[in-house]
Parts: C-alpha cells; sequence; structure tokens
C-alpha cells in the first residue's frame, strides 16, 4: 500500500525523507508518487548466479527503435553502506531517467557481510557487462552506456570508472563507458570510522588502493567524463574531502570533469530530489540529464 497521500506539501514531504527512505519498507515514499505512464519496466534480470545478482530495467515509453543509436543507458547502483538497499527502492530513480528518454539499469549487489570488498564491486562490474551485452535489446546504444551511484553506489559507479581491474575482468575497459555520474560518494574515507563500511572493507586490513580518489590520481584524459555532485552540508560524506577533492584530482589529470555542490538538499534528499515531488529542491536531473546527452554526444561524434 501507498506510504502517503502524493497531496501533501513538498515541505512535509521533504522533512519526512530521511527518516523514511532509512526505514526498512517495501514501499519507499517517493515511490507513491511516481509515474506510471512514461516508462515500461522489465524485472528481475540476471546478471549472474546469486539471487542478488539482479537487475530491473526502465525502457522510455514510446522508444523508437529509429533512435537507437541516439539513446543512452544509464547503470544506476544504490548507496547503504554496501550492507542494504534493494532495486525496487528506486524505481523512482529509473522512472526519473525514463522520462528524460533514457534507458536505466537499477542494479542490486551482493552487500556485506554476504561478500566484504570487492564481491560489490565485482557485482557492479558484471552488471555493466550485461548492460554491453544486453543494450541493443532494450532499445539503447552500446556506446551510450554510463554508470551511477549515490553515496555507496557512487563509489562503485567511481571504481568502475577509474580502477581499471574491474572491467577488465569482465571484458571491458573504462575508456568504454561514455562518462559516469557520482552523487554523494565517498572517493577517500580511511581510515574508516563507520562500523558497517568496518565490516565491508574489512577495516582495519584495509588497502589504500580501495580509495578512488588513489586510482583519479592515474587518469588522463581518456579517461570517462565526470559528473560530480553532492549537498554542500552534506553531515553523512564530507563533500570537500570526497567529490571536490576528487574533482580537482580528475582535472589535473586532464579529464573531463561537472562538479556542483547544492544547498538546501542533504545525503538523503540530494537523490530524492530527482522524484517529480521533489525536483524543485535541486535540478539533479536536470544536470544528470544535460550531462549524458553531451557526453553520449561526444563518445560516438
Amino acid at each position: 500500500m501507498n506510504l502517503i497521500d502524493s497531496t501533501l506539501p513538498r515541505r512535509s514531504l521533504l522533512a519526512m525523507l530521511p527518516a523514511v527512505l532509512s526505514a526498512c519498507s517495501a514501499v519507499d515514499l517517493l515511490n507513491a508518487t511516481v509515474p506510471d505512464d512514461t516508462y515500461l519496466r522489465v524485472k528481475g534480470r540476471a546478471y549472474g548466479p546469486d539471487p542478488r545478482q539482479r537487475l530491473d530495467i526502465y525502457q522510455p515509453k514510446n522508444l523508437s527503435p529509429a533512435n537507437a543509436k541516439q539513446t543512452s543507458m544509464v547503470v544506476f547502483f544504490y548507496g547503504g553502506s554496501w550492507s542494504s538497499g534493494e532495486r525496487a527502492d528506486y524505481r523512482f530513480v529509473g522512472e526519473a531517467l525514463a522520462s528524460q528518454g533514457i534507458v536505466v539499469v537499477v542494479a542490486d549487489y551482493r552487500l556485506s557481510p554476504q561478500t566484504l570488498y570487492p564481491g560489490f564491486v565485482e557485482d557492479c562490474a558484471h552488471a555493466v557487462r550485461w548492460a554491453f551485452d544486453h543494450a541493443a535489446d532494450y532499445g539503447a546504444n552500446p556506446d551510450r552506456i554510463f554508470v551511477m551511484g549515490h553515496s555507496a553506489g557512487a563509489y562503485n559507479a567511481a571504481m568502475l570508472a577509474l580502477d581499471t581491474r574491474w572491467l577488465v575482468e569482465v571484458g571491458l575497459i573504462p575508456t568504454r563507458l561514455a562518462g559516469w555520474i557520482g552523487l554523494a560518494g565517498p572517493y577517500d574515507f580511511l581510515p574508516i570510522g563507520d562500523s558497517q563500511t568496518r565490516v565491508a572493507f574489512s577495516w582495519p586490513d584495509t588497502a589504500a588502493d580501495t580509495q578512488p580518489l588513489m586510482h583519479a590520481a592515474q587518469a588522463s584524459p581518456q579517461s570517462p567524463p565526470a559528473l560530480l555532485l553532492a549537498a554542500r552540508l552534506d553531515n553523512v560524506v564530507d563533500p570537500q574531502r570526497s567529490t571536490v577533492a576528487l574533482a580537482n584530482m580528475l582535472k589535473s589529470r586532464g579529464v573531463e570533469v561537472e562538479v556542483e555542490l547544492f544547498s538546501g538538499v542533504s545525503h538523503v534528499t540530494l537523490i530524492a530530489s530527482m522524484a517529480a515531488v521533489l525536483r524543485a529542491q535541486a535540478p539533479v536531473l536536470e544536470r544528470v540529464t544535460s550531462f549524458v546527452n553531451a557526453a553520449a554526444s561526444q563518445s560516438i561524434s
């Protein structure tokens, strides 16, 4: 059943979001307000043998086969300290991007303590391999594939884009990506203080090369372009240490980077602002869509 009346004012919705989005609920608050006439959803496609290795695909309605060359695909990874999360909770992300003409893959991945680093990164790499193999089946151009994530999911996306080990394992290389998008990602977080993250990364036996910032130092102008967004007053992941520092490092290596910190949103409501009912809070969907369209055009020009 719906958690809320979709007629609630935006201010009330925004105030309720942190509590509801962090709760163990089968129905996300935002999903109660998501339109269902903008996309077609294919549920539960397997990219591996484990029950957590499943993904959902969101196709824009009225997607024309004639436009497949111009259609991008975004593979999205959610956050949750690498220890929680369900793809069904992010229908609002799939709908938001599909409403802009983008094919979206929302992927589950194995979580801690079932798997520890690098297991969840390896799963994400396999999900991306699936996306390359099946993009055309869903009307997207395999030369226009992006990885995107929020929080821990942004870390996963960053590692795929910056650390060549993980995509090479599945027969790809980061330069095959048209670009990547990180929302409020932790890109430099040693030493580890959070108890869930300590488990996921086997602290204190956590290697320095687990950090995306380290790999950014080896980037080049051929590395995939990046869009890095965060809340200016994020009290979960330090935006200066992670988002700004990573952007500066990538720029110093000649990588095309767009970066912005938003006021008026938090770590949680940054991603929530992609939902139609909260888009006035921050232009996250607008920035992501603009980046995808521009970077995709460059990738096949």
